[in-house]
């Protein structure tokens, strides 16, 4: 009787158009004050222990990060190097398109993010090469939703906190169905691209795409730091958050200079002619060589230090071998681009220094930190409310009736991962995804424990529901995204990106039955999930 009163007042409250976050904590505290032996000063409890969740404190570090990644000029050197990886199949700005979104996903952790970040580029581009516009929406509304399965993702980490699953065997869990969803996408686009003749771009030649992974290598070695970083045992996720956050706004600020003070100062001058870009770019790639030698040398041998002598030969190697091979330039001019190439770098270390001060306080810093606070408080806020819901389930022991309810009425792990699909699906049509998995996580989880389901792989089957429900209506986030960004009516865009969905439901039904596509990496690599509280 008080499981359904609880379930009662929440649905009530969301179809009074009151936010689920308050619909949540209101709910939690009537449901305690009027049928609940527990203590009213228990609502306090639970939300100053929420408060305090450390798994929870990467969410506001990612945020940032994908702040800065999404107005720092990521976005269009992803889509540079995508476009120059696979543009030349029939199709490939399309498939392109989803090739940046995975690998913004990589960086982002957002779905909305993805969209916006990859979307307001390359549905333009695609626009422009002959694609239609329905097509191009539908494309990046789909491939949108890869933010939140390919690690980091914002929603694994608000799982991990809601089940205490590990965060580090969530990431790893999402990488296998991240890319077969990718691949999917991009076959699928494929195969339409054959039926209507879509075209493809000419070959750019592995000189173009060198050179566009080269200026996307800056902004895309945030992936090694987060995962690197979390699985060589160098930091915490919740520490990798906020080192992530940190490169983001570096990267934002002083290298791409998309942004802030140093916005339009190019590293390397006109004025500074053909040696001193080949000086710049001796001293660059030798240090960047060392470095990437002496970080694969320290995971696969044993080496007490960072640096050794073999360190030192490869930055001897490369800084001799560069300019000679590929800088064309002869022996006798090596000290001349050594000493210009060391002046542009101690030109522009010294702007950085000198505009470091001004560039934290700048106008297009503060914009990225208050609409990252806004999302964070926004997002924070219906975590704990959710969390307080779950307390209220815990303590009247709903989800052990339900547990007790489902077993004795025959229920199997098969059976009721069909429930589990149909009763997420719905739920994601109406509710922004965070929101919904915290109602549903305390419910299911201990009945999912119960019936022999993996932990790890019931949370990405939660976080691909949550993908789907970002892309259908009525109130799928991505669809409203991309209606924005295009400028098409709401109706138009779900249009566009139904045959696209079709696909998802396909990977779902293959995640759901195939539990070694999120299990094997993580339990490879880091051993089983022991839950030792349920």
């Amino acid at each position: 009787m008080e499981a359904a009163i609880l379930f009662i007042l929440v649905l009530g409250f969301l179809f009074l158009g009151v936010p689920i976050s308050i619909s949540l904590g209101l709910s939690s505290v009537l449901a305690i004050a009027i049928f609940s032996n527990d203590s009213i000063s228990s609502v306090a409890l639970q939300l100053f222990t929420a408060s305090q969740n450390y798994t929870l404190l990467a969410i506001p570090f990612f945020i940032l990060a994908s702040a800065f990644m999404s107005t720092g000029g990521v976005a269009k050197r992803i889509i540079r190097f995508s476009i120059a990886s696979v543009g030349a199949i029939r199709g490939g700005l399309a498939i392109a398109g989803v090739f940046a979104c995975m690998l913004f996903a990589a960086l982002s952790g957002s779905s909305p993010a993805t969209v916006v970040a990859i979307g307001t580029i390359a549905i333009a581009g695609m626009r422009q090469a002959g694609y239609t516009k329905e097509f191009a929406a539908g494309v990046i509304a789909n491939a949108g939703t890869l933010g939140i399965l390919i690690p980091p993702s914002i929603v694994m980490v608000v799982y991990a906190a809601a089940t205490n699953v590990s965060v580090g065997r969530m990431f790893l869990a999402g990488v296998v169905p991240g890319l077969i969803a990718g691949l999917m996408l991009m076959i699928a686009i494929y195969v339409m691209a054959r039926v209507k003749n879509l075209p493809a771009q000419p070959w750019p030649g592995f000189k173009e795409i060198w050179h566009a992974m080269m200026e996307a290598a800056v902004g895309l070695f945030l992936m090694v730091i987060i995962l690197g970083g979390i699985y060589g045992g160098i930091f915490t996720p919740t520490e990798a958050a906020a080192v992530a956050a940190v490169y983001a706004c570096l990267v934002a600020l002083f290298v791409y200079r998309d942004m802030g003070p140093l916005s339009g100062i190019r590293w390397v001058q006109e004025q500074d002619g053909p040696l001193g870009l080949a000086g710049f770019k001796t001293i660059t790639y030798g240090f960047a060589a060392m470095f990437a030698w002496s970080s694969i040398a320290g995971m696969v041998t044993d080496r007490q230090g960072f640096y050794g002598i073999d360190s030192a030969i490869v930055l001897l190697a490369a800084l001799i071998g560069y300019p000679l091979l590929r800088g064309r330039v002869s022996p006798a001019e090596l000290p001349s681009i050594y000493g210009i190439g060391a002046k542009i770098w101690g030109r522009n270390i010294g702007l950085i220094v000198w505009k470091f001060l001004p560039a934290m306080f700048h106008k297009d810093t503060k914009k990225v930190m208050v609409d990252a606070a806004k999302t964070t408080i926004m997002l924070m806020f219906i975590i704990v409310n959710a969390l307080l819901f779950a307390h209220v389930l815990t303590s009247e022991r709903i989800p052990q009736a339900i547990t007790d309810w489902m077993v004795g009425a025959g229920f199997n792990w098969f059976t009721f991962l069909i429930a589990v699909n149909l009763l997420l699906l719905l739920g994601g049509q109406f509710m922004e995804p965070s929101g919904l998995l915290l109602i549903v996580a305390p419910v299911v989880f201990p009945i999912g424990m119960e019936l022999g389901v993996d932990p790890v792989h019931l949370g990405i089957i939660m976080v691909v529901n949550m993908e789907i429900g970002m892309i259908t209506p009525p109130i799928g986030l991505n669809l409203f995204v991309t209606s924005g960004i295009t400028g098409m009516s709401l109706v138009q865009v779900v249009k566009a990106a139904a045959p696209f969905v079709l696909i998802l439901l396909l990977f779902l039904i293959l995640v759901t039955y195939v539990p070694a596509l999120s299990t094997w990496l993580p339990y490879s690599l880091m051993g089983p999930e022991i839950i030792t509280n349920r």
